[in-house]
């Protein structure tokens, strides 16, 4: 029996504050991200405000797998940090992305304003896009894949070989290629030219 390889999971959370505590929000928040580095799994996290003067934030973190995750979320320490913004925050929505999803979220990269009025963060690319960076990152692996097995084990029978394909690429697929070609691609397919960093 085979098991399934673990996904990260990222968790988008939607956050309404007075806007005349900025202050006090962003320390809360830095708070919150040093309570979770500490925790196996923790793969990263930031934060953008919704616009100029708003009172809205909306708050990424990601973990390496949906245990590791429940593990910070049931934990004390985020009891304890979610309990010190009573009357202060109001949490407005909660989204969480694993699998295909989870890879075009924008891995790496933080969002974090760097100064007291930064951008809006930048939507989810269009599923059209999405399935071409896919194939992209699937055809040649998927091609190479073949002609090895076809080469090394020719005489192993086909559903035996295609086991030991997905075997081998469902992991270099989630871990390896489709991270890095996303993030190559990402000016692409957030509508950003070459080159742009977001911030």
């Amino acid at each position: 029996m085979t098991t399934t390889p673990a996904l990260p999971v990222t968790v988008a959370i939607a956050r309404r504050t007075d806007p005349a505590r900025t202050h006090e929000m962003v320390a809360w928040m830095r708070a919150g991200t040093a309570l979770a580095e500490a925790f196996p799994g923790f793969l990263g996290a930031g934060w953008i405000r919704s616009a100029p003067g708003s009172g809205e934030w909306h708050m990424l973190y990601r973990f390496a797998d949906n245990e590791t995750l429940r593990r910070w979320e049931e934990s004390p320490q985020r009891h304890w940090w979610l309990a010190s913004a009573q009357g202060v925050v109001e949490h407005t929505r909660v989204e969480r992305r694993t699998g295909v999803e989870g890879w075009f979220t924008l891995h790496g990269q933080a969002v974090e304003p760097v100064s007291a009025e930064p951008t809006v963060p930048p939507p989810s690319p269009p599923r059209w896009k999405q399935a071409v960076t896919i194939w992209l990152a699937f055809f040649p692996l998927n091609l190479a894949a073949t002609l090895l097995t076809g080469w090394f084990i020719p005489n192993v029978p086909v559903p035996v070989r295609v086991l030991i394909m997905s075997l081998t690429l469902t992991p270099l697929m989630t871990y390896l290629v489709l991270p890095r070609i996303t993030h190559a691609l990402g000016w692409w397919l957030h509508g950003r030219r070459p080159g742009h960093r977001f911030r």
